[in-house]
């Protein structure tokens, strides 16, 4: 059990602190390497317990930054469809999340530009959020897709990471709610503490990340952003057609 909960705690901080610095990437890199040790229904749930505090905490540091007008489109839109995603309830396999993660940055970059929404628009709010928290709840995570939304905008990164850290929130409570409603969501492996020290362990991560995103050139953010992202998608296609693959 220690040795378990040291590598969580581990795994937490170090994407809390990629997904601080990116707004992405950390949270498909934590999720994968939860869904090693545990099953997928209490994987979700301590990935949205510990994402959703990181981004909590990510809202707080930015909140000045944040585009409130773009916020309130795209929750009403993520609300109405996680509705009928609670009313379908289904439930995806390891394999499906694992090969989810590894295709949905490569279809982020595939999307030609001249198709590339800008979330700056009146009605792409409320698009993305009906599309992201579909993503979320079968894909596993769907920052790189979110990511797409505000690429043509004229936001700059801490508008960027702000905004986005504020819809990541809602989407990680609807990802609670949804799993946390199957009966097979905790299996006792994570005690209470740990779901503390979890949240603990994420927002210090992030906090340390805001040290360095305000260094970061807007270069920089964007290469090592991409950089990071195919490795691990990468890695998780992989992971996900082994799974299949496998007797």
């Amino acid at each position: 059990m220690l040795p378990f909960v040291l590598l969580v705690g581990v795994a937490v901080v170090v994407t809390s602190f990629i997904s601080g610095i990116f707004g992405m990437a950390g949270g498909m890199l934590l999720l994968g390497l939860l869904l090693l040790f545990m099953d997928v229904a209490p994987a979700m749930i301590l990935f949205g317990v510990t994402q959703l505090a990181a981004n909590g905490r990510r809202s707080v540091l930015w909140r000045r930054h944040v585009a409130w007008s773009i916020v309130w489109r795209f929750l009403l839109g993520s609300t109405a469809t996680f509705l009928i995603m609670r009313t379908i309830a289904i439930f995806p396999s390891k394999a499906s999340i694992y090969i989810g993660l590894g295709l949905i940055p490569f279809a982020a970059y595939a999307l030609p530009g001249r198709l590339t929404p800008d979330i700056t628009r009146p009605g792409a709010p409320y698009i993305c959020g009906a599309f992201i928290i579909v993503l979320q709840l079968l894909a596993g995570a769907a920052g790189h897709i979110l990511d797409i939304f505000f690429q043509k905008s004229r936001l700059d990164r801490r508008t960027i990471v702000g905004t986005k850290a504020v819809t990541q929130v809602a989407g990680h409570f609807y990802r609670i709610a949804y799993f946390g409603s199957f009966e097979v969501a905790f299996d006792g492996k994570i005690p209470v503490w740990g779901y503390l020290g979890a949240i603990v362990l994420a927002c210090a991560g992030t906090s340390l990340a805001g040290l360095l995103l305000v260094r970061m050139t807007e270069t920089g953010f964007r290469q090592w952003s991409r950089r990071i992202t195919i490795g691990v998608a990468l890695s998780y296609l992989a992971r996900g057609l082994w799974l299949v693959a496998a007797p």
